[in-house]
C-alpha cells in the first residue's frame, strides 16, 4: 500500500484494491472474498480453510475481518436433530458499494474540515508574522 495519498493516486489500482484501501484487508482476505463471490453456495469456515489451503484459525480470522468490514454476511443453518453451524456469503455488491461511497463521503468531509483548519491556523500565523525587510 502506498505511504501517501499522492503515491496512491499514481498507482494502478483494481477495484479489489478498495478492500485494502477502505478496510486495511490483507491479500488472504481479498482471496477469500473473491472465492466466496465465485462460490455457488455459502461456505463454512472449514470449507473456506480447505479451499485456500490454510489453517482453520487463519481462515476464521480472515472471515471475521471480512464480516466486520461488511463485505460478507453470516447465516445460521440449523440441524434437524438440534444444533447449528454458520455459513458465509458475500453481501450484495451494490450495498457494499453504497457503504464505501458513504465512507468516502465522510472521509472527504473530514479532510475538507481539516484543510479549512490548516488554512485558518497558518493564514493567521502569516498575518501575525513580522514583515521581513
Amino acid at each position: 500500500m502506498a505511504d501517501s495519498m499522492s503515491e496512491m493516486l499514481r498507482q494502478d489500482m483494481e477495484c479489489e484494491g478498495l478492500l485494502e484501501c477502505f478496510h486495511d484487508l490483507k491479500a488472504l482476505d481479498k482471496e477469500i472474498f473473491q472465492m466466496l463471490c465465485d462460490s455457488a453456495e455459502p461456505l463454512t469456515v472449514d470449507e473456506v480453510a480447505e479451499r485456500v489451503d490454510r489453517e482453520r484459525s487463519t481462515a476464521y480470522r480472515s472471515v471475521q475481518r471480512l464480516l466486520q468490514a461488511g463485505f460478507i454476511q453470516k447465516e445460521q443453518v440449523n440441524y434437524d436433530q438440534g444444533g447449528y453451524y454458520h455459513v458465509y456469503k458475500p453481501r450484495d455488491g451494490e450495498e457494499i458499494a453504497q457503504d464505501m461511497q458513504r465512507t468516502l463521503n465522510d472521509w472527504y468531509a473530514k479532510m475538507g474540515q481539516l484543510i479549512d483548519e490548516f488554512d485558518e491556523k497558518y493564514s493567521e500565523q502569516r498575518q501575525r508574522a513580522p514583515a521581513e525587510s
